[in-house]
């Protein structure tokens, strides 16, 4: 199986050994980030530093400013790495050591954005904003992500793109000092709870005969025995058909399916747009995957979709694969009848300091594979420690040197 590491361009950039330690572990490509949210991360390796702050979403590249010029919405540059394109610099040092450079898009996830433009960000059943979570429903929101995806993607060096975060963003979300798990809150409650109720989604709703503050007042009935203490219709911890059945059963069958429609469509219209903008500003071959969730209602990194809609209109998806047999079968089986030029990658874990199971790539990847699964990815080869890596190191030359 063909296999691709995730890393950030400041792994790179000022290690003069990365790009040849990567090469070594045995993948074939690395998935670069060029636009990202903000993080603080590890850099175990790196001979200058420990910890990288990035303060806010940034995109990693000098941008065009002919694009952004008499647009609202524009994206940040970083100013925590030196260079104007650190991107660029740390993608011609992997394809000099033999690497397959794709970049990697974050798109509906941008804190510094929702900051300063709190009218575009989605807000929940209580009127809360999530500033992290950019509404995609909303004309302008739209409009920025499509142009960044075009952007972004087609880095010189890049030869493909994963988008990430391209549909609905919601509550869930790593936050500094987070205090929000007091209450525990299964899939159904977070779906409820991510919700938008901005003005564009309230007009969106009105459309459908559905008056903004009647769906409201639904929706906070519905968590009101959650927050009392209540499993809130939880279903089977992971189950994804389980999970919608219990929004079901809150909201009431008719309610939820129409939200749901809205929601659908307003996903796979901006979905087909930004991987169309993607294919339009390419000048040649370039692949382009989706980070994805098969059931449709979820939100997030990796956004939710409908498999037969996003293989025909991308070159596949990217599936959260981490986890026991069960996960990996619950989220590659809806994929099992793709197009057989469709990539399905595996997206495990590499950290064990994040859950990952480095020990068992292997076996996860040969499971994977039995499900349909046509590639891997690996995550993070940056964040991984010494022996995490070493762990990888082995796990793909066992599978490499495995007879067919």
């Amino acid at each position: 199986m063909r296999s691709a590491a995730f890393l950030y361009p400041w792994d790179v950039v000022g290690d003069p050994q990365a790009a040849e330690r990567l090469a070594a572990l045995g993948v074939q490509q690395v998935t670069l980030a060029a636009a990202y949210h903000s993080t603080r991360a590890l850099t175990p390796r790196h001979p200058r530093h420990r910890i990288v702050t990035a303060r806010h979403a940034a995109v990693l590249y000098p941008t065009d400013p002919a694009r952004w010029a008499r647009r609202a919405l524009r994206p940040y540059p970083q100013d925590w790495m030196s260079g104007a394109d650190p991107f660029g610099e740390a993608a011609r040092a992997l394809t000099a050591a033999g690497l397959e450079v794709h970049s990697w898009v974050v798109l509906a996830h941008n804190s510094r954005l929702g900051a300063e433009h709190p009218s575009a960000v989605v807000r929940n059943a209580y009127g809360d904003p999530y500033p992290w979570a950019p509404c995609i429903a909303r004309p302008e929101v739209r409009d920025h992500l499509v142009a960044l995806a075009a952007e972004a993607a087609l880095r010189p060096g890049a030869r493909g793109t994963e988008l990430e975060s391209c549909g609905w963003y919601g509550l869930a979300h790593l936050h500094a000092h987070d205090k929000t798990g007091g209450v525990p809150l299964s899939g159904a409650a977070q779906y409820l709870m991510s919700l938008c109720f901005c003005t564009v989604c309230a007009d969106g709703y009105a459309e459908l005969g559905l008056p903004a503050g009647g769906l409201r007042a639904a929706v906070q009935r519905a968590l009101e025995p959650v927050w009392a203490g209540g499993d809130g219709g939880a279903g089977a911890d992971g189950d994804r058909a389980g999970e919608w059945a219990a929004v079901e059963a809150l909201l009431g069958g008719e309610l939820a399916g129409v939200v749901r429609s809205r929601r659908d469509r307003v996903a796979r219209t901006f979905q087909r747009a930004a991987v169309a903008a993607v294919r339009d500003a390419a000048t040649g071959p370039f692949r382009v995957l989706l980070h994805a969730d098969p059931a449709a209602h979820r939100c997030g990194a990796n956004a939710g979709v409908d498999p037969a809609d996003v293989l025909a209109h991308t070159d596949g998806v990217v599936l959260p694969c981490t986890g026991d047999d069960r996960t990996r079968a619950d989220v590659l089986a809806p994929f099992a009848n793709r197009p057989a030029a469709a990539t399905v990658a595996a997206n495990l874990t590499v950290v064990s300091g994040l859950g990952g199971r480095p020990g068992t790539l292997a076996a996860d990847a040969v499971h994977a594979a039995s499900l349909g699964a046509t590639e891997l990815r690996l995550y993070h080869a940056g964040l991984a420690s010494d022996r995490d890596l070493a762990s990888v190191r082995e796990a793909l030359a066992s599978l490499r040197d495995a007879p067919p």
